[in-house]
């Protein structure tokens, strides 16, 4: 299965420790298309269900659903949250794709989370 950035794929997160997020979800591929081709481990930004609360975050990105990116329901990119995933076991299936907006929104909040500005 061939993936790419902003992809947006189902991915089982179990066994979840501590406030680490968990349950079968969608997520978000962040890592770049050369390593998503030759390694793998994907990393994913998941998606938790939308909330006033969590969207006003400055590391958590607003996602509407959009026919493109599969989802059903608005949701949240909780940046702080990214995982590596070998996708052999954990990647379920591909929902979609983010606009190309939405993934530089991402792209941000990873800068801030990770100290990269």
């Amino acid at each position: 299965m061939n993936i790419e950035r902003g992809m947006v794929v189902k991915i089982d997160l179990n066994p979840a420790k501590g406030s680490e997020t968990g349950k079968t979800r969608p997520g978000i591929v962040v890592t770049n298309n050369l390593y998503n081709e030759r390694v793998p481990v994907i990393q994913v930004v998941p998606l938790t269900t939308w909330s006033e609360k969590k969207s006003n975050i400055r590391t958590n990105i607003v996602i509407e659903p959009t026919k493109k990116n599969g989802l059903k329901k608005k949701s949240i990119a909780d940046c702080l949250q990214t995982r590596p995933l070998n996708r052999r076991y954990r990647l379920k299936k591909v929902l979609g794709k983010v606009s190309d907006e939405d993934l530089h929104k991402i792209s941000e909040a990873l800068k801030t989370v990770f100290g990269l500005h």
